[in-house]
């Protein structure tokens, strides 16, 4: 019996922006997402991350929230009460988007994100709460973090963008807008696929 060939990965960054630290009690009032790559086995292609981009702003589904994480969006509150998205109907145009972009890769959709746990957790539960279905499946999500991590063989507290060899990193400024933040961190995730470590690097031929 022959064994079983995994089908390709289409790896699509995703920066979510919030009003606290936890869905449900509290709102992600935007996100943005932008396809880095695809992966067929060993090897990695990378995409031109502002080609295929998704961006919303949200209306907020509480009246709890931290002013201090509100403020780091820059985003006007009131004005996303009056003019944000309702999220069933962004997470509804969400799904088609990502299925859009991975069906014409012939590829599997897997976020990812640096670092993609808080993101993850905001994603995966809107997802979930506002139509009861999620692309990525319930674990197709990636920490760039812990990539990082392994392929430079430093402890995870130590995979801080401070310390990534300059090529790694992305010429782009974080700024804290959902899209922006998506992109930067897709050229992130093409460099660290394709970065092979000084140490990991074979013989000279």
């Amino acid at each position: 019996m022959s064994a079983r060939t995994a089908r390709p990965s289409l790896y699509i960054s995703v920066d979510i922006e919030a009003d606290g630290p936890i869905p449900g009690p509290y709102s992600m009032i935007s996100f943005g997402a932008a396809v880095a790559g695809r992966q067929d086995g060993a090897s990695y292609t990378a995409a031109y991350p502002e080609r295929h981009t998704f961006y919303r702003e949200l209306r907020p589904i509480s009246d709890r929230y931290v002013p201090e994480a509100l403020a780091v969006s820059g985003l006007d509150r009131d004005r996303l009460l009056r003019e944000g998205a309702e999220p069933a109907a962004a997470m509804a145009q969400f799904r088609a988007w990502v299925r859009k972009v991975s069906a014409e890769a012939g590829a599997q959709p897997v976020m990812c994100g640096y670092p993609a746990p808080f993101d993850w957790t905001f994603l995966y539960w809107y997802l979930m709460n506002f139509g009861g279905d999620s692309p990525f499946g319930h674990s197709g999500c990636l920490d760039m973090k812990t990539l990082y991590a392994t392929k430079a063989r430093v402890p995870l507290r130590a995979a801080v963008k401070g310390r990534m060899p300059r090529e790694l990193l992305s010429a782009r400024r974080h700024t804290h807008h959902a899209l922006d933040d998506a992109i930067e961190q897709a050229e992130l995730m093409s460099n660290l696929m394709l970065w092979t470590p000084p140490a990991a690097a074979g013989p000279a031929g």
